[in-house]
């Protein structure tokens, strides 16, 4: 199975406590690891970030701390803005920053066109000057010249090479998870690399379907909400109603004739 933690009925608070008891750590190894000072993780661990200076620099203080004591920073801020009203409204830049002074632009002048209409008549007779004394020896010759045609010549009947199927390994070590939200959930899943599949909330009656080479990882803010096929096999998840789960999936296992 994995790690599960219940998140229905404790508030942010409790849970980043509950965790950080659960990982053996005290107040002060985690105000060392986050830079925190204690009394703001002490606010924290009972709802209250009147320390913090602000919702902002709380939901940043909130994100450490998770992931100091093992919890995901990501799910947690989310489960954070879901008891506190949904995330802060984005700050505009110009309520934050205001010029001091004006900057003057220097004026662009425009190009002198007396003088390049000079040089151009200058060119246009010495060409001509040119021409009439170098006579029939100099006249472009255009039926020496090629056009090279902007696509390369094909053989007919030349078979065009398709490209290759994947490889058979490849194919075997793929695997497969379809998700289906009954409730609406915030739903993480990364590959055996790390990198990203999925992250945000799956609406209700909302699917999908990721696949990736060796493993899948999903994260479940609300495993009950959820229901997974993996491989094309029905999981049962075993999950109360607000658990939180993290459980990692592999290829279908092959057997052997």
């Amino acid at each position: 199975m994995g790690e599960a933690f219940v998140v229905q009925e404790q508030s942010i608070g409790a849970m980043l406590a509950a965790a950080r008891q659960a990982a053996g750590l005290t107040v002060e190894q985690v105000s060392a690891a986050t830079r925190i000072r204690e009394a703001i993780i002490h606010g924290l661990e009972q709802d209250d970030g009147s320390q913090c200076g602000g919702d902002f620099y709380t939901r940043g203080h909130v994100k450490a701390v998770a992931k100091a004591v093992g919890l995901d920073p990501e799910a947690t801020v989310h489960l954070y803005d879901q008891q506190h009203g949904g995330a802060p409204r984005p700050v505009a830049a110009s309520a934050v920053f205001q010029a001091d002074r004006k900057i003057n632009v220097p004026e662009r002048r425009g190009p002198n066109w007396t003088m390049a209409l000079g040089v151009a008549l200058a060119i246009v007779v010495v060409f001509g000057m040119m021409r009439v004394l170098g006579g029939a020896s100099d006249q472009v010759r255009t039926a020496d010249v090629q056009v090279a045609s902007a696509r390369p010549k094909v053989p007919p009947n030349m078979p065009v090479e398709q490209p290759k199927p994947a490889a058979g390994k490849a194919a075997k070590r793929t695997v497969t998870v379809e998700i289906k939200a009954k409730r609406s959930s915030y739903v993480q899943a990364h590959d055996a690399m790390g990198r990203k599949l999925f992250s945000g909330t799956l609406k209700a009656g909302k699917s999908d379907t990721w696949s990736a080479e060796d493993k899948v990882s999903v994260l479940l803010a609300d495993a009950s909400a959820v229901t997974l096929q993996v491989n094309g096999k029905k999981v049962q998840l075993d999950a109360g109603r607000g658990e939180m789960l993290r459980r990692s999936f592999g290829p279908p296992k092959t057997t052997s004739r």
